[in-house]
């Protein structure tokens, strides 16, 4: 972001805040297709409020546009879809006139606006392009004026090893050819930005940061578990992902939260379990081996020096036991080392000049990646394949069905990262699920050293085998998330799930440690009547969503079934997935055109329940007080060796991605001077 700000003195401030100079070529924005004789249309505010709080994060952005032309136009902005985002909220402002938003049928939807659009009557549409961004359209922008819109989404949150991490996407990531040939787009903020994010939690908090742009965010602790961070500026750029970290305070115990929603004693009832083990696991005193395949396609130029650094560093923390391979993949793949390679200082300093000076370019063959690296595997040791890549499946095989095939056969867990937005998230969730592993999403604004070493920590220590949730003496329904499989050091566990009737229930993970079964349960009432948290409702949808989405992935289940019941669900719940589509009206026009206002009820049950949390202290959600389920401290940072040194803590790491982010900033304006 370019921000009209006085810096703290200092070196960090400085280098900071002159990071924040340079646009990136792919952001959200305001589009216009190439080639366009009108002037494109501007984005006179941009404004940010977030709440971070019970587990989901509730999001809302206020902008204005402005037409500088002398006539009409449509008005078309994109915003990269966050992981599990559920968009729930369109509004148009028009003077004094407020329009709101109904998800319908994606077709209908379509047919609609355009109508309307054609018609010159005032409306709004907002689409999901799968899982690469959001499109917004307002028509019309009247010529030299302003019309402001704004679009609320939900967000599940996790804590990882005691650290929670909110990205607010802006960055596309590259990765959509198609629209990149087609769009220019605008990132430019001409009058004024604004980020407030609001923190609170049941437990108390250590700190908060937004790594980056600490010169410039005013970070505020109103109490032990509330913070609020505020980013203003007279002019700013879409172009860069904002990241908020939040620690929680040290020695916390596991614990087992429940939160609920269900409006009256007679209406369904639906839940959001949050489960923070505190469990010892040991780590591994063996050698085990690792696989690193990493994108070299054409798009990961500017991000390989970091990159290799990750590398560097992960491997640098292994036991002089353990062995590595590197795998790299294009349009191909090839090994940089010669099969199993001890992790001697000589042998990863090799290792790691080689990645340095690896050439970029061509296409993302993932599939043949994954295959290279899967040869040759020792049966007696533990094998983890750590893939890093930001791009898209677009050569060789794509379909998520043969990598969930490919990655069923072998016994390997294979740790994901996808560097930037606009990456195919579900195609990863697939091939992690498959292999038992884990896969988070590394914005650029991120450390992938920090992330990367994070993955060392799950790596290198014992995991539970054979994990489930399971909940008894209530009966419960359409849940998500009960088969974990493994379960790794630090991991956080949600699950979502419905129930009818009120009653005493009993809550258990259930899993194999070392050979040996274990139970962690905890004991309590699901409430016959708890109004604090409807969102909780889009939020269950969306897990549903995404599970429909996931067994048509991988074959499971018949995709015209499977889209059907999508877009029951997005209708029912007021959701914009790949089978609807949001529709803004006067309300004239929603009853000329038949269609029923259930968001507008839905939406105003929430806005209450979200004033009046905001007015009181942040609760509890908390089952397990009483008789804890874990007798141990949740898991805390420590990517050492594996013997307990070496801890390396995640803020120093969050410090260490605002530098690196403040590099790659000046880096690019330095080759923009250049370029002119």
């Amino acid at each position: 972001m370019t921000f009209s700000l006085v810096p703290r003195t200092g070196l960090l401030a400085a280098a900071l805040l002159l990071s924040l100079s340079a646009p990136a070529a792919d952001a959200g924005g305001t589009l216009t297709p190439t080639g366009a004789v009108d002037q494109e249309i501007k984005i006179l505010d941009h404004h940010v409020d977030v709440t971070l709080n019970n587990g989901f994060a509730r999001v809302e952005v206020f902008q204005t546009f402005f037409n500088p032309n002398a006539y009409d136009l449509e008005a078309r902005y994109s915003f990269p879809v966050p992981e599990s985002g559920s968009l729930s909220e369109m509004s148009i402002f028009i003077g004094e006139t407020q329009l709101d938003g109904e998800v319908i049928e994606k077709t209908r939807a379509d047919k609609i606006y355009e109508e309307e659009r054609a018609a010159g009557n005032d409306a709004g549409h907002a689409t999901k392009e799968s899982y690469l961004r959001y499109e917004f359209a307002v028509s019309p922008v009247r010529a030299g004026d302003e019309t402001s819109f704004r679009f609320v989404y939900y967000q599940p949150l996790k804590i990882d090893t005691g650290v929670g991490r909110f990205l607010y996407p802006l960055e596309n990531g590259g990765t959509d050819e198609i629209a990149d040939a087609f769009w220019t787009t605008n990132t430019v903020v001409e009058r004024s930005f604004s980020m407030n994010v609001d923190v609170r939690s049941a437990v108390p908090l250590a700190s908060v940061r937004m790594p980056g742009y600490e010169a410039a965010a005013v970070v505020t602790q109103k109490d032990l578990g509330d913070w609020n961070i505020r980013l203003d500026a007279a002019r700013g750029s879409l172009a860069d992902d904002i990241v908020v970290y939040y620690k929680l305070a040290e020695d916390l115990p596991g614990r087992i939260e429940v939160i609920p929603y269900k409006p009256t004693s007679d209406a369904t009832g639906t839940y959001m379990l949050v489960m923070t083990p505190g469990i010892d696991l040991a780590p591994l005193s063996g050698g085990a081996d690792y696989v690193f395949v990493l994108d070299r396609s054409g798009s990961m130029k500017a991000k390989l020096h970091t990159l290799a650094k990750g590398v560097r560093q992960a491997i640098g923390q292994m036991h002089a036991g353990d062995r590595v391979r590197v795998v790299t993949f294009a349009e191909g793949a090839t090994e940089i080392t010669k099969g199993w390679t001890p992790c001697t200082p000589e042998n990863i300093a090799g290792i790691v000049s080689k990645v340095e000076r690896l050439e970029v370019g061509g296409g993302t063959n993932v599939h043949r990646g994954l295959a290279h690296a899967l040869r040759g595997l020792d049966d007696d040791r533990a094998t983890s394949i750590v893939l890093v890549t930001d791009g898209v499946a677009n050569e060789g095989i794509v379909e998520p069905r043969a990598f969930h095939d490919l990655l069923s056969q072998y016994d390997v867990r294979v740790f994901g990262f996808l560097m930037g937005n606009g990456s195919n998230w579900p195609l990863m969730r697939t091939i992690c699920s498959a292999s038992g592993g884990f896969y988070a999403g590394v914005s650029n604004t991120d450390d992938i050293v920090g992330q990367i070493l994070l993955a060392k920590s799950k790596i290198a220590f014992e995991c539970l085998h054979d994990a489930r949730i399971a909940i008894r003496g209530v009966d419960t329904h359409g849940t998500t998330g009960e088969n974990l499989g493994k379960v790794f050091r630090g991991q956080q566990l949600v699950s979502f799930g419905r129930y009818d009737k009120a009653g005493r229930a009993t809550v258990s993970l259930d899993a194999t440690l070392t050979g040996a079964d274990k139970t962690y349960s905890a004991t309590f009432d699901f409430p016959e009547v708890a109004t604090e948290n409807p969102e909780i409702e889009r939020l269950w949808a969306m897990a549903q969503i995404e599970d429909i989405q996931h067994r048509m992935d991988i074959g499971a289940d018949d995709e015209d079934e499977g889209a059907a019941a999508i877009m029951d669900i997005g209708v029912e719940f007021q959701l914009v997935t790949d089978e609807t589509s949001m529709i803004v009206l006067a309300d004239e026009a929603f009853a000329r055109h038949g269609i029923d206002r259930r968001n507008r009820e839905r939406t105003s049950r929430e806005r209450s329940a979200q004033a009046t949390r905001k007015a009181a202290p942040v609760r509890s959600y908390r089952v397990d007080e009483e008789a804890p389920a874990f007798n141990q401290r949740a898991p805390r940072p420590n990517w050492g060796n594996g013997s307990g040194g070496g801890a390396v803590d995640i803020w120093i790491l969050a410090l260490a991605a605002g530098a690196v982010f403040a590099a790659r900033r000046r880096q690019s304006a330095d080759e923009g001077k250049d370029a002119a």
